[in-house]
């Protein structure tokens, strides 16, 4: 294998909520149908995203990018905006005790895994 063979690498951020007890359906609801459609129109990349299996407060939210330098903007961008400024930015950080991001990199077929093996389940779940 040469280099022109290797997959290119993404950056990989997790991050792992912790939300307020009671408040993960409304916040998987507010995530799923209001923030990720805004999420994806400012051009992230979103790998995957959904309750935890094993904590009842807990919550996720992985995306891929480029590079740093395309998170730190993308998301400057879209954090600093009026839509998400006004729009379902409250419904979200209000149920939020504490979060937790990573950031690591990945190759391809991985996260194209994490895409495929973690389909959100639907808001009713």
């Amino acid at each position: 294998m040469n280099a022109h063979d290797i997959p290119p690498r993404r950056l990989v951020e997790i991050r792992a909520y912790r939300l307020k007890p009671g408040t993960r359906a409304a916040f998987h609801e507010a995530m799923a149908t209001l923030a990720l459609p805004m999420v994806r129109a400012f051009g992230m990349d979103v790998v995957t995203h959904g309750p935890v299996a094993n904590d009842e407060n807990g919550y996720f939210l992985v995306r891929s990018f480029a590079s740093l330098a395309q998170l730190t903007a993308q998301q400057d961008e879209f954090y600093g905006s009026t839509p998400w400024r006004e729009g379902p930015r409250e419904a979200l950080v209000s149920r939020i005790e504490t979060c937790l991001d990573t950031l690591l990199w990945m190759g391809a077929a991985a996260i194209d895994d994490l895409r495929a093996g973690n389909v959100p389940p639907p808001l009713d779940a």
